[in-house]
């Protein structure tokens, strides 16, 4: 099974980014208008370290929801060297910064080295630079692909965020995506689909009815077989779907509190089709902790089997890996 990440996340909203992509709104995501300093820094840390699972080892301070490189220079190293302290002592195992491609040099990674920065995620989005210029990211796929050769360079653990179904994209293009990010060897990766909100560019769009998202069907189906593409690569999908969003903000698009579950669902579904034969009765076999996923949300994965003539029980099999299943004709 794959090892569990453990982010102790502190949003630091739009702050440092020079544009406003077609989808963002950070207010909305982070849910908080407030500036982050030292104190709310050492405050997250304290209160997560009291929490009955903690884990030192598998957890970092990760600074999201802006450009974190981007911001005023002080500021950012305030909030570093709080940071900081916590990685000296080992209370957390690293920094996680976030940011945009195009805000990345030789300069800044001296600098995020030199307080305890342990990995970097890069908002690629996309790598069609035709899908980049129309959601205004104000970045290139060159940029892209340059920043993290030189993060790699540096030693930091790379990590790359992709969206499915951004405004002139499609699920080509989404895979594409997946696979020019593969090249680039990523130790992490995030597959966010796009969530319309509003006062954005996007929520524009889709009123004029010039942009149409994905239904949550179609972004499930696409994202399971990026989620696959991924393991395939041994590449650690550390996020699939956003946290959380302000709900009476919501526009359009495929969000929903339990799509990383979807997905998974959604594998296991496939790979069952795959293993089972004539009509009859089965068990299907899977890790301990995959028993739900296999099961499907409200039981609709076995139902769906039964559908086809396929009655299902599914029991656990210690042995099996993370998207392993096997079945037995009963």
């Amino acid at each position: 099974m794959s090892k569990v990440h453990a982010n102790i996340s502190i949003f630091v909203p739009h702050l440092g980014c020079p544009n406003m992509c077609s989808f963002c709104n950070q207010r909305y995501i982070a849910r908080t208008d407030e500036i982050p300093d030292e104190k709310a820094v050492i405050s997250a840390v304290e209160t997560a370290k009291k929490s009955k699972n903690y884990n030192a080892e598998n957890t970092e301070i990760a600074f999201f929801g802006g450009s974190f490189t981007a911001i005023e220079k002080e500021y950012m190293l305030r909030l570093l060297s709080a940071a900081h302290k916590f990685v000296l002592e080992k209370s957390v195992a690293g920094i996680r910064i976030s940011t945009r491609p195009d805000a990345i040099n030789d300069e800044i990674l001296e600098t995020l080295k030199k307080y305890g920065v342990t990995a970097i995620e890069l908002g690629a989005q996309s790598m069609c630079d035709d899908v980049l210029a129309l959601n205004k990211r104000g970045h290139t796929v060159n940029d892209v692909i340059n920043s993290s050769c030189l993060i790699k360079e540096y030693g930091f653990s790379l990590g790359l965020q992709m969206m499915t179904g951004l405004y002139g994209s499609n699920d080509e293009k989404d895979v594409y995506t997946a696979k020019e990010i593969v090249k680039l060897k990523p130790d992490t990766v995030r597959i966010y689909p796009t969530i319309v909100l509003q006062n954005t560019d996007l929520a524009n769009l889709w009123c004029s009815g010039a942009y149409t998202p994905q239904t949550l069907e179609d972004a499930v189906k696409l994202a399971a077989k990026l989620l696959l593409l991924f393991k395939e690569q041994n590449i650690n999908v550390i996020r699939t779907g956003l946290h959380t969003i302000d709900t009476e903000k919501y526009v359009a698009g495929p969000w929903h509190p339990s799509f990383k579950e979807l997905c998974d669902a959604e594998i296991f579904y496939n790979k069952a089709i795959s293993l089972l034969e004539k009509q009859g009765n089965y068990t299907v076999f899977v890790h301990p902790s995959n028993i739900s996923k296999m099961i499907g949300q409200k039981r609709s994965n076995i139902a769906n089997l039964r559908e086809l003539g396929f009655n299902c029980e599914v029991k656990p099999d210690i042995t099996l890996g993370e998207y392993d299943l096997k079945v037995l004709r009963m």
